[in-house]
């Protein structure tokens, strides 16, 4: 199987806090500032280290990169957002140790479709 992008949010102390990382299949990353951009992306799996986001609900460690949405295309776009979705994918270690939408576990779940808005993912 050929490799995939890979969109996570930063949290990682430095320039780029608080921005959408996107790590490309040749080996580019980007950082985007969520006010500025929408990111969309196509092909996208929801991928999860489960056993280190359970270390981080249960208080046992903090901030370590364990949730990204691993996607086939991404396309970076600065006007016309998409907003047409009432279906937020949520991810905090810290409330639920999995992607969710409404609470329910959605770790490893494939979506044609998804994108940001701000800081928050959104299914098509």
């Amino acid at each position: 199987m050929s490799k995939l992008n890979k969109v996570r949010f930063n949290l990682s102390r430095g320039e780029n806090y608080m921005k959408w990382k996107i790590m490309y299949d040749d080996g580019r990353v980007d950082y985007h500032h969520p006010a500025e951009v929408q990111i969309n992306m196509f092909g996208c799996t929801l991928s999860n280290n489960r056993r280190a986001a359970d270390k981080i609900f249960n208080s046992e460690t903090t901030k370590v990169v364990c949730a990204y949405i691993k996607c086939k295309d991404v396309q970076v776009t600065t006007s016309d957002f998409k907003t047409e979705s009432n279906t937020q994918i949520k991810y905090n270690p810290r409330e639920m140790p999995f992607w969710n939408v409404d609470g329910v576990n959605h770790d490893g779940n494939y979506y044609e479709e998804l994108f940001t808005i701000d800081y928050k993912v959104f299914v098509k």
